[in-house]
């Protein structure tokens, strides 16, 4: 008996590895190497009719700041961002988030991801909190009605409460100018 592979055994060997790479080219060129454009199948549906409680102890003026109430989006553009205290990208898309917030064309919304109250206060208290609606996902429902692959997600909805953009992983300046601004202008035209 020799301990030389066959030719048929080599390739047998071979295969699994193989169709492993198929598998990984086949996603890489499918999906494409951003991970902004996973597509959703909530676009052009209406938001989710999920009602999150408010944060508790979250104020703005003295007066607290409410929950989510799937009411609160009709007849306004909306744009929804799904974060939490622990997500290093939420930290570094916050500022953007504040100036956006100025913008009162909008209405900016926080879903608060399997986040400690505490926590998640500091957080809004230490960039300042853009959201006059933040509504508590604790046990992660939400996101997955939503459709959230993993914080920070940002979905716009329009007018109608139907969700007319949305964007996977944190909001940078690059994106923001590329891509964000523009999906809030068409949603702001639409129906205007």
């Amino acid at each position: 008996m020799t301990a030389q592979a066959t030719p048929k055994r080599r390739w047998m060997l071979a295969l699994p590895l193989l169709i492993f790479a198929a598998l990984a080219a086949l996603f890489w060129f499918r999906l494409g190497a951003d991970p902004a454009k996973l597509p959703s199948a909530l676009i052009g549906r209406a938001a989710p009719q999920t009602t999150l409680s408010a944060l508790e102890g979250l104020t703005d003026s003295g007066a607290p700041v409410p929950g989510l109430d799937p009411a609160a989006f009709k007849g306004k553009v909306s744009l929804v961002n799904v974060w939490a205290s622990w997500c290093v990208p939420c930290h570094e898309e916050a500022p953007l988030l504040t100036e956006l917030g100025k913008d009162k064309r909008l209405q900016l919304v926080g879903i608060n991801y399997k986040d400690a109250p505490d926590n998640a206060r500091r957080f809004l208290g230490r960039y300042g909190n853009p959201f006059g609606i933040v509504g508590v996902d604790g046990n992660g429902r939400a996101a997955i009605e939503w459709g959230v692959y993993g914080v920070p997600e940002t979905f716009i909805v329009g007018r109608d409460g139907r969700i007319a953009y949305k964007m996977v992983g944190g909001i940078t300046q690059e994106n923001y100018e590329r891509v964000l601004k523009v999906e809030i202008d068409k949603a702001l035209q639409a129906g205007s």
